[in-house]
């Protein structure tokens, strides 16, 4: 059978839960028309580059599925259907990969450096030369004398 992968981007109004039953509901309809779902992968909710139905932010999924075209063309229109699915897109592959996406291998990687930074914190503390410290670097003003707001000259 054909190998497919499906990203679907949901609105962001629902709730993760929610996102999850319309996977399982698809997913029902591909083993339904004798495919199988290979690997689902949920990359939470992102930003949009662009407003999609006057959505600024969604909910992505990734679908890796092994699958006749039927079933992939009755998935795809039901999610046309659906109003919480914003986009979707359904490429065909000549091999799944088993590994994680490069979507969860960078929030690995942000996971790790927000730690490292979080570390990091607590090892030199607060204090230091970062913003709002020590102003000194203003040097003197001196007397800025009246000020005039309006027409006076």
């Amino acid at each position: 059978m054909p190998l497919y992968e499906h990203v679907l981007l949901a609105r962001q109004d629902v709730t993760s839960q929610q996102v999850e039953t319309m996977i399982d509901t698809y997913k029902g309809v591909i083993e339904q028309n004798g495919g199988r779902l290979e690997k689902i992968e949920m990359w939470g909710v992102k930003s949009l580059a662009y407003r999609i139905k006057k959505n600024r932010k969604a909910h992505f999924a990734l679908l890796n599925i092994d699958a006749p075209p039927a079933a992939i063309a009755e998935m795809e229109r039901q999610m046309q259907i659906s109003e919480d699915v914003l986009r979707f897109m359904t490429i065909r592959v000549e091999e799944l990969d088993s590994e994680p996406s490069a979507m969860m291998q960078k929030r690995d990687r942000d996971d790790r450096k927000d730690r490292e930074r979080g570390r990091r914190r607590d090892d030199e503390g607060f204090g230091g030369g970062g913003f709002g410290g020590d102003r000194g670097d203003r040097g003197d003003r001196g007397d800025r004398g009246e000020r005039s707001f309006g027409g006076e000259g």
